[in-house]
């Protein structure tokens, strides 16, 4: 249950106090997550401008159910959860929930913050798609910004039997480090957070918090979802319609909404395929390929009952990690995060409403979570209808990627996840393996396993991706301006060209810090 919310600094649907400018701004930034929030902070650090921070959920501030980092679980499936629900997937696990937060910090502060920069590969893809400026010498320095502005820390390493699994690592043949510069190397160790005496530094708590005393041009607008844009005689983006009412921007509109709601919000405004819109009766103000290339990180776990408790007194049960490369794949990079998980994770592989249950109930667990890193399915996002609030219709297409790499990648997953439970250290932890069980063993069987029960690690991105001007295939430019329409940018985990290989949290908050730095004109 949700404890009743506690609401400082609040007139009716107003964050603090409501500034006389009416409902006119210089800039609206439209979605308060991870890296909306540092938007509109940064853009309100000029004095001669005014902000208007618009979030479709209520705020953080003063709830200690979303601020303690340990309570993270606690957030899946209620108020603070959009659930989104996915299609039926053809190969893959239909019964996935896309947990998305709905409060001011988004899933920034709904996640469990882990902390990594973008591996340098990863950010040279981005710049060899035609993202100009986006490549790791360029984006350095916003990650420096983010990390110093949040701060970091480790999880202490008082989980007895995640300090097993690092141990484990280290007899397999793994190198331990601090988990935290990027994901660029192969390696075992303790998970970095954004977070400080284990309250989460969310983009809202880092950048806005306390909100009674932020910047007297900066008006947060909560519980106000944005229904569609507006738009101008010369056709610019001219502000936005909410459930609160018309708010107008005499610059730029800003749109930070997500993977998921930034390209609903621009299809319900006419900026997306022409042919869906259409079919949709929207008139079509730009033809953009808006909602298309969704990407992930699917996952699949091996589960272990264990011969005793786990002591995990401070931890947020996913502490420790291990990046390993794969043999045959062709790349020089990991290919895979295997995640130690306190639990027996079934309510993500089996999905919280199916009623299947695997696991027998009342036995402690730990599930070895093979994360595929690069994968190369991609989905889709469209509209179920023009009602602004019913969910998009998201089909992640999980799996099917035409190389068979996403399969192939997971069952290299699983069988490491193997080998590294029959390590010493963690083999004396295990009675026996829950699922998928050690009568299944054929790549056939074991694929069949990890495809039916794979979950999301809930790192949706690319659906607005930016790249060249002159690329049809994206929408945005390098300037995260969307292309064809004036006054209109797009600043969230949507502009990805490609999802980095680690935790994308930060990397969406080093968008946040950069897009600030390209309205501003600062170079």
């Amino acid at each position: 249950m949700v404890s009743d919310p506690v609401e400082p600094f609040v007139e009716t649907k107003w964050v603090g106090k409501k500034v006389s400018h009416g409902n006119t701004f210089d800039y609206l930034v439209i979605g308060g997550g991870s890296t909306g929030a540092i938007v509109a902070a940064r853009l309100a650090e000029d004095p001669e401008v005014t902000v208007c921070l618009i979030e479709a959920g209520p705020s953080d501030e003063g709830k200690p159910e979303i601020l303690e980092l340990q309570r993270w679980p606690g957030l899946l499936h209620t108020d603070y959860d959009y659930g989104y629900k996915i299609e039926p997937q053809e190969r893959g696990n239909s019964n996935i929930v896309q947990s998305r937060g709905r409060m001011l910090g988004g899933s920034g502060s709904h996640n469990i913050c882990q902390s990594w920069r973008a591996p340098d590969h990863d950010m040279r893809d981005w710049e060899t798609m035609g993202a100009t400026g986006w490549g790791p010498d360029d984006t350095r320095k916003y990650f420096d910004r983010v990390l110093e502005t949040t701060g970091l820390e480790y999880t202490p390493p008082d989980n007895d039997a995640a300090s097993s699994y690092i141990e484990a690592g280290k007899q397999l043949g793994y190198t331990e480090r601090k988990m935290a510069a990027n994901a660029e190397e192969e390696g075992v160790g303790w998970v970095a957070l954004n977070s400080k005496d284990g309250m989460r530094q969310s983009s809202s708590v880092a950048y806005l918090h306390p909100l009674g005393e932020r910047h007297p041009n900066l008006t947060v607008l909560t519980d106000s979802p944005a229904y569609r844009l507006t738009f101008d005689d010369q056709g610019n983006a001219s502000g936005v319609e909410t459930a609160n009412g018309t708010y107008s921007a005499r610059r730029e509109v800003i749109v930070s909404a997500g993977a998921f709601d930034t390209p609903k919000l621009l299809m319900l405004s006419g900026i997306g395929p022409a042919d869906h819109l259409r079919e949709m009766g929207i008139e079509v103000r730009a033809d953009l390929p808006v909602g298309k290339h969704l990407l992930d990180h699917p996952e699949a776990g091996v589960v272990y009952e264990t011969v005793k408790p786990i002591h995990q007194p401070n931890t947020v049960f996913c502490d420790a990690v291990l990046l390993s490369k794969v043999d045959g794949s062709g790349t020089d990079c990991p290919e895979l995060m295997m995640w130690f998980f306190s639990g027996d994770f079934e309510s993500f592989t089996v999905g919280s409403d199916s009623g299947e249950k695997i696991t027998p109930e009342g036995i402690t667990a730990f599930t070895i979570a093979a994360d595929i890193l690069h994968s190369k399915a991609e989905g889709t996002v469209t509209l179920r209808s023009t009602d602004p609030t019913d969910p998009p219709v998201i089909d992640p297409q999980y799996f099917a990627d035409s190389e068979g790499w996403d399969e192939w990648i997971l069952l290299q997953g699983i069988k490491l996840a193997r080998r590294i439970a029959e390590q010493p250290a963690l083999a004396e932890w295990i009675a026996r393996e829950v699922q998928p069980g050690p009568d299944v063993q054929s790549d056939e069987d074991l694929l069949e396993y990890a495809r039916t029960t794979a979950y999301t690690a809930y790192h949706p991105s690319g659906t607005c991706r930016m790249g060249a001007a002159d690329d049809p295939d994206v929408v945005l430019d390098p300037e995260l301006r969307v292309r064809g329409i004036g006054k209109l940018r797009v600043a969230d985990g949507s502009v990805f060209p490609t999802l980095p290989g680690c935790n994308p949290n930060i990397t969406c908050m080093m968008v946040g810090e950069k897009a600030a730095d390209l309205i501003r004109g600062i170079r």
